[in-house]
C-alpha cells in the first residue's frame, strides 16, 4: 500500500508588501493618534468609522495615476447563484468612502459636516523599500463649506497636530499652492483646448522636485536625456508658452506678498488664475490673524504633486530636519502630509457639486520622523514582573500584582517554569521590564519583599566601578505593606 504523502508544511511569513506590528510600535502608534484625535476634536471635528470594504461602483477610479479598473486595489466579486455578485473591494484610502458615506446620510448630517478618520489602507501595489500594501492615515475634512476658511483651518489644524505629537516648531513647514493658479498658468501658455499637451505639461511639472527649473525648461521644449543616458521626448513648447510655467514654479518670494506678486505676474489675464491667487491671499490672512506665520505655513508654489487631483488650494506638511539615508548621506525627511480641496467627488453620487477640503495624515512616515528624531524609540516598558520562588505559594504572588494593578501599575506574575530563577530575569529583560518583584521563603517569614530596579542595575552593570556598585544599589528590601509605594518610587525615578 502506497504512503499517503503529506502535504507541506505553510511557510510562516508574511505575505509580500505586509508586516506585523509588536507592542511597542503598537502602542505608540495608538499614542500618536490619540494625540492627533485631541486636536481634531478640539477643532470641533467628529470621528467616524466607516466600512473596511466598499463596493467597487461607490470607490469609483481608485488611484489618481491609474485608469485600469480594478487595478491598484484588493478586489473581489460576491458569490451569486446568477454569477452577477457585485464586486467589492477594500478601501484604498479614506477619502472616497467619505464621500459615500456623505451621500448616504447628508440629509441627517449637518452642513457643514467635519469628520475625522483613522485606520489602515490596502493598495494592490508592487511593494518595495518602504513601500507597503497596508499602511495607516490618518485624515481629517469639511464636506458642504465653499469658503477657503476651511482650508485655513484644516492647514492651522495640520500645525497644531504636527506639534502635539513632538514635531517642534522649526522643524517642520506646511505649503500652500492652489491647483486654480496653474490653470491660469496652463490658459497662459496658449494651449487651449489641447488637453493632450496640457496633460504633459502638468506631468512635466509634477518632476520639478526632481530635475529642477533648467530640467522642466527641457522638458517643455524639446527634451533632455536622463540620468541612464536615455533620451525623453519634451512636450514642444514654444520659449513663450513656456515662460508662464517656469514663471509658476520659480515665483516663490522672500514673503508670502512677494509670492503672491509673483503668481499675477504669471498667470497673466487669465481670470480662473485670479481667483486661484485671490484665494491664496485670502488664506495667508486668516492664517495670520489666527498667529499661524510662515515660520510654520507658507504660500509656495512649488507643490505640485497631486494638482491633477484637487480643484483648489494644495497643502503639503514638509519635516525640514535632515537624517541619514542607509548610505550614511544627509538628506531631509521629506513630507508626511497632504491634502486639499476636491469638489467633484461626492458629486457622483448626487450629481450637484459638494465642496470639501481635507487633508491626510501619513502615520507611519510621522512615527519614522519622531524615532529619526530620537524622540521614540521600538522599546516600549514593560510590565513588573513578580516572580515566583515557591510554585504553592502562588496566591500569595497574585494578590501582589492585583495590589500593583489595583494601584494603577502594569504587572503580571511569571507564568513560565519557576524552577530557574534565572530565566525568570531573563523573561524580565526580555520583556524590557522596569522591576522585578521578588518574595522567598524568608522574605515571607520576616514580612518583607525584595524590590529589584532592573533599569538601574542594568546601568550600574554597564558603567559602574566596584565602588560605585556599592554606593548604588540597585535592590531594596521593603516591607510587605510598603510594595506599592517602593515600586511607584522606582518608576518615577526611571523617568528622570
Amino acid at each position: 500500500m502506497a504512503k499517503e504523502k503529506k502535504s507541506p508544511r505553510p511557510k510562516a511569513e508574511t505575505p509580500k508588501g505586509f508586516r506585523d506590528y509588536f507592542g511597542a510600535q503598537v502602542t505608540e502608534r495608538a499614542e500618536m493618534l490619540q494625540k492627533i484625535a485631541a486636536v481634531y476634536h478640539r477643532y470641533g471635528f467628529d470621528a467616524l468609522e466607516s466600512s473596511a470594504v466598499e463596493t467597487v461602483e461607490a470607490l469609483g477610479k481608485f488611484l489618481p495615476d491609474v485608469d485600469r479598473p480594478n487595478e491598484g486595489v484588493f478586489a473581489w466579486q460576491e458569490a451569486e447563484d446568477d454569477g452577477k455578485g457585485d464586486w467589492l473591494a477594500l478601501r484604498y484610502d479614506l477619502t472616497a468612502p467619505l464621500a459615500r458615506v456623505y451621500a448616504q446620510h447628508r440629509n441627517d448630517l449637518p452642513t457643514p459636516y467635519r469628520r475625522y478618520a483613522m485606520g489602515p489602507v490596502w493598495r494592490n501595489e508592487k511593494p518595495g523599500l518602504g513601500r507597503f500594501r497596508q499602511f495607516y492615515q490618518c485624515d481629517a475634512d469639511t464636506v458642504g463649506a465653499a469658503s477657503v476658511a476651511a482650508d485655513a483651518e484644516i492647514c492651522a489644524m495640520l500645525s497644531d497636530a504636527l506639534e502635539e505629537v513632538g514635531i517642534a516648531r522649526g522643524d517642520y513647514l506646511i505649503r500652500v499652492n492652489n491647483r486654480k493658479v496653474l490653470n491660469g498658468v496652463l490658459e497662459a501658455t496658449g494651449l487651449g483646448d489641447d488637453q493632450a499637451r496640457n496633460d504633459a505639461v502638468l506631468r512635466t511639472i509634477d518632476k520639478f522636485d526632481k530635475v529642477g527649473t533648467a530640467g522642466v525648461a527641457e522638458l517643455l521644449g524639446k527634451g533632455r536625456l536622463d540620468a541612464s543616458g536615455a533620451y525623453i521626448d519634451g512636450v514642444g513648447l514654444a520659449d513663450d508658452q513656456a515662460g508662464p510655467v517656469l514663471a509658476f514654479l520659480t515665483s516663490k518670494g522672500g514673503d508670502n506678498a512677494a509670492t503672491l506678486a509673483n503668481l499675477r505676474a504669471a498667470i497673466g489675464a487669465s481670470a480662473v488664475g485670479a481667483e486661484g491667487v485671490d484665494e491664496l491671499e485670502q488664506i495667508a490672512g486668516l492664517l495670520a490673524a489666527g498667529g499661524y506665520g510662515p515660520d510654520r505655513i507658507v504660500i509656495d508654489p512649488s507643490v505640485v504633486r497631486g494638482l491633477g487631483y484637487y480643484t483648489g488650494p494644495v497643502f503639503e506638511a514638509e519635516l525640514t530636519f535632515e537624517i541619514l539615508d542607509e548610505k550614511g548621506r544627509p538628506r531631509q525627511f521629506g513630507s508626511v502630509s497632504g491634502g486639499g480641496r476636491y469638489d467633484d467627488l461626492v458629486k457622483r453620487f448626487t450629481g450637484q457639486e459638494v465642496p470639501a477640503t481635507g487633508v491626510s495624515i501619513g502615520v507611519d512616515r510621522l512615527l519614522a520622523a519622531l524615532r529619526a528624531k530620537g524622540r521614540m524609540s521600538n522599546e516600549a516598558a514593560g510590565p513588573v514582573v513578580v516572580t515566583v520562588m515557591d510554585k504553592d505559594r502562588m496566591a500569595d504572588y497574585q494578590a501582589m500584582v492585583a495590589e500593583l494593578r489595583n494601584a494603577g501599575i502594569r504587572s503580571e506574575v511569571y507564568l513560565g517554569n519557576p524552577k530557574n530563577f534565572g530565566n525568570q530575569l531573563k523573561y524580565a529583560d526580555k520583556r524590557n521590564s522596569p522591576i522585578a518583584v521578588i518574595e522567598g521563603g524568608s522574605e515571607k517569614e520576616n514580612g518583607v519583599v525584595q524590590i529589584k530596579d532592573l533599569i538601574l542595575g542594568a546601568q550600574i552593570a554597564q558603567n559602574a566601578t566596584l565602588d560605585e556598585w556599592k554606593e548604588r544599589p540597585s535592590q531594596y528590601e521593603v516591607p510587605r505593606g510598603d510594595l506599592v509605594a517602593k515600586v511607584r518610587e522606582i518608576l518615577e525615578s526611571q523617568k528622570k
